[in-house]
Parts: C-alpha cells; structure tokens; sequence
C-alpha cells in the first residue's frame, strides 16, 4: 500500500460496500474482453504491433439480449412515428410524408395523436408517465387478459429494471429482508438486492422438468430462510424465463400464486419476454390471480399483492437502447402506492420517447389499418427468425459431447449443461477460474462468440451451464462454437 497521503476523498476502501458486493455477469468480465476484441477488429489489419492477429474476423455477442445490437431490425410504423415525435415540423409535409417518404397516413395520425397527449418528447411527463399512455397500457392488458385494469394503477418506467429496482426499493426495509429470487436468474436481482443489503433467498428451479417452478423447492428455501432470521416479503418469477428460456404452465402460475397468497408475500411478475413463446401460449400472472379471486370470492387471494412488468427491450420490438417499461400494481395498500409514486417522481419520469414506444408496442396497427400489412410481415419475420436459430443452436447443443439442452420454449436463451473433462476443471483451477467460465474465455479467445456461464446466474452445485442468446444472425456463428467444442474437449481429454 503506497504510504504517499491521499489526494482524493473516494477510494476503493472507502466507497458503499454493497455496490462492490454487487455481481451483474452478463456485462462482466467477459463482456469488458470481447469489446476489446471488437475494437481490436475495428482498427483493421494488419494489426497494431504488439497485438497478434484475432483468430476469427466479428465478435458475436451472445451475453445479453440486445436484439438490434445483432441486426434485428426496428419495426418500420414505430421509428416513422418516432421520426415524426423527435422532429414534428415533418408533419406540415404531409404530402411529402405519404408521396416522397412512404410513410401511411396512420403512422401521421399516431404522432399527432401522441404529441397532442405528451406536447413534446423533450418534455417532462407526469411521474408516471404520459396518462393516456398509460390508459393504452390497461387497455392492452384488458383484452389479453379478459379482466378489467385501471390506468391508474400501471405507472410507466424506463425499462423493467427501473420497476424493479423501484418496486425493491420499496420491499426492502431493512436488512433482514428476503426475496425469493429463482435460481438460475437474471443477475438484476441478486445485484439489486446486494445493493440495498437485503438478502436473496434463492429456489433452484426444476432443469429435468424444463426449468419449471417446483413448489416443495420454493418451500424448502421459504422454510431455511425463515429459520434463519430473514423475513421473507416477496417471491420474484421470470416468465418466460432469463436465462432458461422456460415458459411456464397455468398450473405453474397458479401454484406460485397460492403460495404467494398462503405467505403473504407480494408477487413479482417479471413478464418482459412474453411475446416470445414458442411453445404453448404465455400465461399471465394477472389472469391467473384473476381466476383464482373469481374462483374464490371473498377469499384468501383478495389481497395478494401483485407487480406485473414487461418492457420494449425484448420481443419482436427490441427496442433496448429507448429504455421503456411499464409495471402494473394490483392489491397494493394505498399507502404504499403514495410511497411507490413518491419513488419513481424522484426520478422526474421515465423518458418520454420510450413511453411512446410503450404505446405503439401494446397498440399496435390493426388489421384493415394501412401499416398492418408491413408491421405483420416484420413483426412475424422476426419471430420465425428466433424460432428456427433457437432450434439450429439447440439441435448443435444436442451433437456436442458432454452437452445437453432443453428445448427452446421462449425467449432468448438456451441455458445448457456442459460437462468438461477432469483436466480442464485442473486448469481452470490453476487460473482462478470456475469451470464453466474457463470454458467460456476460452470460447470467446477461440472464436469471438461471447456467451455467459452458468455460475454468473446461480447453478446448482456439482453443475455447468453456459447462457446464449440465439438473436445473432446466420447459423455460422453456431459452427464455430460446434467446432471450439471438439477442440476443446481433445485438448482436456484424459
């Protein structure tokens, strides 16, 4: 330690603890090496001595779920009604917008509409967002749901992460306080919650029952944690799930639900990935508590606390980099509700572009409207995209020795088990490394395909697993992977 007297106020010793405690392994380490690789690719070849020639010629970034970073393309109807918002003198060219431009005359109509609601996109909103925004919102869950929903309970955020980081927020009162978090998840939780010192109580999810809720798991965790001092306040579910790709049951749903309701706890439903289900539908925590206060009038679940989020960033949308989200509250004590308003206004609002955006993804052009045909034909060329490249990684995952995956239900992930030999778990051992994140360096030096592994969401004990994406354009991405594979595995091999 240098003896020289300090000449700043904040060091690493002196700065909040619990944001050094905090992990967030989608943008760690891993993700610091590829963007080097990416820049080192950039400035061209030869490359600049002392630096060696990359072994592969594009960095493929598989850690995180951003859809646009990877060539998914905006849908048209929302960045012409952008367009519009950002700059409105656009609309006193009407004809040039229609004849010139090719812009319909509903994508004009929605931006006059949208600016006669927010005046501008540079403006402030209201704290929780523009209200007939928000009313769009309730009507959007209305009809998917068949249960009414009041606008004056969704509040508008930037992002679900801000609503989850306000609901947390409000839930975590003092350090004795516990969620139950699923494991494996999205390290926004367990880094959130070391961040405001309260304690995760994790619940491994089922991997043999394609990474389904298991009720006795979540009671065995609910049970340890409550012998251990934590008071348990709420229980978080990601459906479908991050990093599993799960896509849960009626019945799954309905089980959390009682649970939530038997303990008291307040439900998060952590629903951004919704529209990405490709097998059986989604099913939403609001309509399953809904038929449960139906089927049981006057009943336990009357007062079940319930946040729902969903977000812009993912889906066909993937419009990440605009920050917009909603959540919606249901059966929360209107004291509490002033607390949470309270919150978000600290932050003024959420940005009014993605609030718009928040719009156009639950009110999208209709049928007989004129930008429904293109809006169709992308919105379903997206889908079908993620479709057949979740099913060509899966079907690769499947020919690698050692490696077996679930198949793809939704989202944007595959989360397999990997099984490495003996010698590669000694060498990752030798270099300060858990087995599952060597392999996964070593994939990223080999090939530029960056992925996460297992242990950056919680894995069980004595297992591997490695999170990708499959949002990456082509297959030939998914070759080079197959290819390190094999490699990899004659190297360790006893």
């Amino acid at each position: 330690m240098s003896s020289s007297p300090a000449v700043r106020s904040l060091n690493i010793t002196n700065i909040n603890p619990h944001v050094k405690e905090a992990k967030y392994a989608v943008r760690g380490e891993l993700a610091v090496r590829s963007e080097k690789y990416r820049a080192q690719l950039k400035q061209g070849y030869p490359p600049t001595p002392p630096e060696e020639p990359l072994p592969f010629d594009k960095v493929i970034s598989a850690n995180i779920g951003n859809p646009q970073q990877l060539d998914q393309k905006p849908i048209t109807f929302f960045r012409q009604v952008l367009s519009l918002l950002e700059y409105p003198p656009l609309l006193e060219n009407e004809d040039v917008l229609r004849n010139g431009l090719g812009y319909k005359q509903d994508v004009i109509d929605r931006a006059r509409w949208l600016l006669s609601e927010c005046q501008s996109v540079g403006a402030y909103s209201a704290s929780a967002g523009v209200p007939a925004i928000r009313e769009s919102v309730s009507r959007f869950i209305e009809q998917r749901d068949g249960y009414p929903s009041n606008f004056g309970d969704v509040y508008l955020s930037a992002g679900a992460s801000s609503g989850v980081n306000a609901l947390l927020h409000i839930i975590c009162a003092r350090p004795e306080t516990g969620i139950l978090v699923p494991i494996p998840q999205y390290p926004l939780y367990t880094a959130s919650l070391s961040v405001l010192n309260a304690r995760c109580v994790p619940y491994y999810l089922d991997e043999s029952q394609a990474w389904g809720t298991n009720l006795s798991e979540i009671r065995k965790a609910y049970d340890k944690a409550i012998g251990e001092g934590t008071d348990v306040r709420a229980i978080v579910v990601i459906n479908p799930g991050n990093p599993t790709g799960a896509s849960l049951s009626e019945d799954d749903v309905r089980g959390v639900l009682e649970f939530a309701a038997e303990k008291r706890l307040v439900m998060m439903a952590d629903e951004v990935y919704q529209t990405n289900v490709f097998q059986g539908k989604f099913h939403s925590f609001k309509k399953g508590l809904r038929d449960l206060q139906k089927a049981n009038p006057g009943g336990k679940y009357d007062n079940l606390e319930l946040a729902s989020l969903h977000s812009i960033s993912k889906g066909m949308i993937g419009e990440c980099g605009h920050r917009g989200g909603y959540f919606e509250l249901v059966g929360f004590d209107t004291e509490v509700v002033e607390q949470i308003y309270k919150f978000v206004s600290i932050s003024l609002c959420a940005p009014v572009v993605g609030q718009c955006l928040v719009e156009m993804m639950v009110n999208p052009p209709k049928e007989g409207e004129p930008s429904y045909e293109l809006y169709r034909q992308e919105y379903d060329g997206i889908f079908q995209g993620l479709k057949e490249r979740a099913q060509a990684l899966f079907n690769a995952f499947e020919e690698m020795e050692g490696v077996s995956c679930q198949d793809p239900q939704g989202s944007m992930y595959l989360f397999p088990t990997i099984t490495v030999p003996p010698k590669a778990c000694a060498q990752a051992e030798k270099e300060g490394r858990k087995p599952d994140e060597f392999y996964c360096f070593r994939l990223l030096d080999a090939t530029g395909v960056c992925v996460v592994p297992g242990s950056g969401f919680g894995q069980k004990e004595g297992s591997l697993h490695l999170r990708t994406t499959f949002l990456a354009p082509g297959t030939d991405w998914v070759g080079r992977i197959t290819k390190f594979h094999k490699v990899f595995m004659n190297e360790f091999r006893d």
